[in-house]
C-alpha cells in the first residue's frame, strides 16, 4: 500500500528525473572522449615542412594544441579590476578603433648602411622605394653619422657587421616589436620591389614564426639548415622576434660569424629550431642574383621579371634603372589588366537590363552625377593656356599658374599621345592652339576635361591640314590612400583664447555657462584666457568707468564656484583688433608647447570638439581650422514661432559658415615659427598685419598642413556679427559675406520676398 503511494507520487516527477540521469550520463561519457590520449591527426606539423618536427613534437604537450595552430583573432573576455587602495584616475578612451583593439601596423622596413654606402646607395633606396612603405629605417654602425636630407637614421657606434646585426634587432624589438606585424630586413645594396613586398606579408598569417627569404645552407653545416642571405633580404614574423628576443645576449657570446645573415640565422636556428625558408602557404620568396657588368635590356627572363629583390646593386645609378625598369613592367601589366577588365564589363552589359545603353564612358569609371535640383548641377569651368575664367578669389578671370598650369598642359599633352597612338601611323597631329577649353569635378568620377584642339595632321606622305577637334577626358579619382601621420593622444591640455569687444560683453554670460557645464564640471584638460579689448577712450576712463566690469565680476563668482581654477584676462587698447596682433600678444605669455584653442565669444564649447582639436591639431605638422556651424535668423525661418525640438533635420535649420575663420586650433610653437618669417617678409611694416588672420599667416609663411573641415561640434546661434570697416578689405567682405549668407535658406528668403511684395501690393 505504501509502495503504491509512493509510486503514485512520484509519477509526474518520473520524467524529469529521467531525463537529468540520461543527460548526466552522456556528459561523462564525452568527457572520457575529449580527454582520451589519442592523437590528433589534424595537428599541423610546423612551418618548416617537417623540418625539425622532432624537436619540437617533444616540447608539445599531448592532447593539446600547439598555440601556432590557434586562430589569428579569438575573442576573449578581460574582467575589469580596480584597486580600492589607490585613488581612481578617470580613463581616457581613444579615438581610433585600430588603438582601442590593440590593432598593429603590417610592415616594418630596416636598411643596413655603412660609411661607404651611406651618400649614394643608401640615398639611392631612399629615393627609389622609402616613400612606399609605410615606416623605413636606416641602421649604421657609424657613431654620429652626418645625416643625409630626408633619411631616419639610427647609429649603433659599432662598425662590426655581426654587432650591427645584434643592435639592430635589439632596438627593432625595444622599439617597434609590439607595433608591427613584419619586420623586413634588407642592405643598401638591394633593390626590393616594395608594393610586391608588400602584397607578399598580406597574403600571410601573422600567428606562426616566419623567417622568410632566399634559403642558403651553412658552410660546413647541418644539411637541413639555411639561413636567409641578407642581400636578398628576409621576412621576420612578429612571433619569430618575441622569442628570439631573450636569446641575443646568448647567441652574440656564444656564436662566431663573420657574416650577419649566417649568425642570425645560426641564433634562430639553434635557439629556436625554425629554418629559413623560400616559400610559406603558398607565397614564394622570389629573389634574382645580378650579374657583374649585366645588361638590363637583356635580362628578360621570368625569373628576372617575378623577382622580389635583385642583388648586388653596384652603383646607385644601377638602382635607379633597376627601378624605372621595373616600374615600366608593373605599368604594363596594370594597363593589360584595366584593358582585359573593361572587355569583361562590356561583354556583360548585353546581358543586363540596359544592355548597350548602361554602358558608361570610360568603361569601368563610374557614371556622371545626375543632380536632383538645380541646386546640385555642376558648372564647367572656362580656361585657356593664359587664363582661368572661374577663379578662387571670385574675381571673372585670373592668369593661370601654379598647379592649374601644370594640370591643363598634362591634360593637352595626354590628349596629344591618345590621338598620335590612335592614328598613327597614317596621321601624326601637332598642336597648335587650345581654342576652348572646359573642366568641372564630379565628385563620383573625378576630373573631366572637353578641350576645343586646333590640330596640324600630317599623313605619312607629307600632306599636312590644320583641322579642329573636340576630346573628352577624365581624371579618375584614384585609390583612396591613408596618409601617415604622427600619434597623438586626448592628454593634451587645451589653451582657450577669447577675444572680447565691447560690442561683444553681452553675449559672454552664455559663453561662460557653457564652458563651465562642458568643461570644468567635466574636469576636462582645459584652461580659458580672456583678452579685452578697449576702445583708446574707453581704456582712458577705465577707472571711473570698466566697460569690462561685468564680465570681470563673471569671472570672480566662477573662480569661487571652482576653487582650483584661475581664469587670467589681459587688457589690450587698439583701434584695429588685429587677429594676429592679439595673438602675438597671447604667445607671448605661454610656453612653445601650448596647444591654442581660438574661439569666438559665440562658440559653445563641448568636449566632442576639444577632442577632436587635440586629434587634429599635430605639433610641427598640422593646424586646425574648423567651420562652425551657424543657425539661420529664426525670424525668417519660422517667423517668430518657436522652432520645433523634435525635428531631426539638423542641417535644415543652419549652414557651415565657409567665410568664418575666427575658430583655430594651432601649437605655440608652430605660431612662432611662421611668425618670424612673416616678420622678415614685411620688415616691421605693422599695417600689414591689419589685412591678415591667423590662417593668412599659416596659409603663407608655414609649410604645415591646414586642416579646414567642417565641424558640427560647434554650433553657434544666430547672431548679426558687427564688421569692422577699419580691417582689410577682404577681412570686412568677408564678414559682410557670412552675415548675409548666415540669414536663411534660398527658399525661406524667397518666401519673405514673396510675402513683402503681396504686402506692398495690398
Amino acid at each position: 500500500m505504501r509502495l503504491a503511494t509512493l509510486l503514485a507520487f512520484l509519477r509526474p516527477a518520473l520524467p524529469l528525473i529521467l531525463g537529468l540521469s540520461l543527460g548526466c550520463s552522456l556528459s561523462l561519457l564525452r568527457v572520457s572522449w575529449i580527454q582520451s590520449d589519442g592523437e590528433d591527426t589534424c595537428m599541423d606539423t610546423g612551418v618548416n615542412n617537417g623540418l625539425f618536427a622532432g624537436k619540437m613534437q617533444q616540447d608539445t604537450v599531448p592532447g593539446e594544441r600547439s598555440s601556432q595552430n590557434d586562430e589569428d583573432f579569438k575573442p576573449r573576455i578581460v574582467p575589469y579590476y580596480r584597486d580600492p587602495n589607490k585613488p581612481y584616475k578617470k580613463v581616457l578612451r581613444t579615438r581610433y578603433i585600430q588603438t582601442e583593439l590593440g590593432f598593429h601596423e603590417r610592415l616594418f622596413v630596416a636598411v643596413l648602411t655603412s660609411k661607404a654606402t651611406m651618400n649614394t646607395l643608401a640615398v639611392a633606396v631612399n629615393k627609389t622605394v622609402a616613400h612606399h612603405f609605410p615606416h623605413l629605417l636606416y641602421f649604421t654602425g657609424l657613431r654620429s653619422a652626418k645625416v643625409p636630407h630626408g633619411m631616419a637614421l639610427v647609429s649603433h657606434g659599432d662598425e662590426r657587421p655581426v654587432w650591427l646585426m645584434y643592435e639592430t634587432m635589439r632596438y627593432i624589438h625595444q622599439h617597434f616589436g609590439g607595433d608591427y606585424d613584419w619586420f623586413y630586413v634588407m642592405q643598401d645594396d638591394t633593390y626590393a620591389q616594395a608594393e610586391q613586398i608588400k602584397a607578399l606579408v598580406t597574403h600571410l598569417s601573422i600567428n606562426q614564426d616566419v623567417y622568410l627569404g632566399r634559403a642558403e645552407e651553412f658552410i660546413g653545416g647541418d644539411e637541413q639548415a639555411r639561413y636567409c642571405h641578407g642581400g636578398f633580404g628576409y621576412l621576420v614574423s612578429r612571433s619569430l622576434l618575441l622569442k628570439l628576443h631573450q636569446h641575443l645576449d646568448s647567441c652574440r657570446n656564444e656564436i662566431l660569424s663573420v657574416r650577419p645573415d649566417e649568425w642570425l640565422g645560426r641564433c634562430i636556428i639553434d635557439f629556436l629550431g625554425i629554418s629559413c625558408i623560400s616559400q610559406h602557404q603558398g607565397q614564394h620568396y622570389r629573389s634574382y642574383e645580378l650579374a657583374k657588368n649585366a645588361d638590363l635590356e637583356k635580362e628578360e627572363g621570368e625569373d628576372f621579371q617575378a623577382a622580389l629583390t635583385v642583388h648586388p646593386v653596384s652603383e646607385g645609378t644601377l638602382m635607379y634603372r633597376l627601378h624605372k625598369h621595373f616600374s615600366r613592367i608593373q605599368l604594363d601589366r596594370a594597363y593589360q589588366e584595366i584593358q582585359q577588365l573593361q572587355m569583361q564589363i562590356r561583354n556583360l552589359t548585353s546581358l543586363t537590363p540596359a544592355r548597350e545603353g548602361g554602358l558608361t564612358w570610360p568603361i569601368g569609371i563610374n557614371a556622371p552625377f545626375v543632380p536632383k535640383s538645380r541646386f546640385e548641377v555642376i558648372s564647367w569651368d572656362y580656361f585657356t593656356e593664359q587664363h582661368l575664367f572661374s577663379c578662387p578669389d571670385g574675381s571673372p578671370k585670373c592668369e593661370l599658374a601654379g598647379a592649374s598650369k601644370a594640370d591643363v598642359s598634362d591634360i593637352i599633352e595626354a590628349a596629344l599621345q591618345h590621338l598620335n597612338s590612335r592614328y598613327q601611323p597614317q596621321l601624326r597631329f601637332y598642336k597648335q592652339q587650345l581654342l576652348n577649353g572646359y573642366r568641372r569635378f564630379d565628385p563620383t568620377r573625378g576630373m573631366e576635361y572637353m578641350l576645343d584642339l586646333l590640330l596640324e595632321a600630317v599623313t605619312q606622305k607629307g600632306h599636312s591640314h590644320v583641322l579642329a577637334k573636340r576630346v573628352s577626358l577624365v581624371r579618375p579619382l584614384s585609390k583612396v590612400e591613408i596618409i601617415p601621420m604622427p600619434y597623438v593622444t586626448e592628454a593634451t591640455r587645451v589653451q582657450l583664447v577669447l577675444p572680447l569687444t565691447v560690442q561683444e560683453v553681452d553675449f559672454v554670460s552664455n559663453f561662460l555657462d557653457t564652458f563651465a557645464m562642458n568643461t570644468l564640471d567635466t574636469h576636462d584638460n582645459a584652461l580659458l584666457t580672456l583678452l579685452f579689448i578697449y576702445q583708446p577712450y574707453d581704456a582712458q576712463r577705465v577707472s571711473q568707468l570698466d566697460v569690462f566690469a561685468g564680465v570681470k565680476a563673471m569671472v570672480g563668482e566662477l573662480e569661487k564656484r571652482y576653487a582650483e581654477v584661475k581664469i587670467p584676462w589681459i587688457s589690450v587698447k587698439t583701434e584695429v583688433p588685429s587677429q594676429v596682433k592679439l595673438m602675438d600678444i597671447v604667445s607671448k605669455k605661454h610656453p612653445v608647447d601650448t596647444l591654442f584653442f581660438l574661439a569666438s565669444v559665440w562658440t559653445e564649447v563641448n568636449t566632442e570638439f576639444l577632442n577632436r582639436c587635440r586629434m587634429n591639431t599635430i605639433s610641427n605638422w598640422q593646424v586646425f581650422f574648423p567651420m562652425h556651424f551657424q543657425e539661420f535668423n529664426p525670424v525668417l525661418m519660422y517667423h517668430g514661432e518657436q522652432a520645433s525640438s523634435s525635428s531631426t533635420d539638423f542641417l535644415r535649420d543652419g549652414h557651415f559658415d565657409r567665410h568664418a575663420f575666427a575658430e583655430a586650433c594651432f601649437y605655440n610653437s608652430d605660431y612662432m615659427a611662421a611668425r618670424t618669417k612673416l616678420a622678415a617678409d614685411i620688415l616691421d611694416r605693422d599695417e600689414v598685419l591689419e589685412s591678415m588672420e591667423v590662417f593668412d599667416v599659416f596659409l603663407r609663411y608655414s609649410g604645415l598642413h591646414l586642416f579646414r573641415a567642417v565641424e558640427p561640434g560647434l554650433v553657434q546661434k544666430y547672431m548679426l556679427r558687427s564688421c569692422n570697416p577699419r580691417l582689410s578689405e577682404e577681412l570686412y567682405h568677408r564678414c559682410v559675406l557670412s552675415n548675409l549668407e548666415g540669414l536663411s535658406s534660398r527658399s525661406h528668403l524667397a518666401m519673405a520676398l514673396f510675402e513683402q511684395e503681396q504686402a506692398n501690393s495690398t
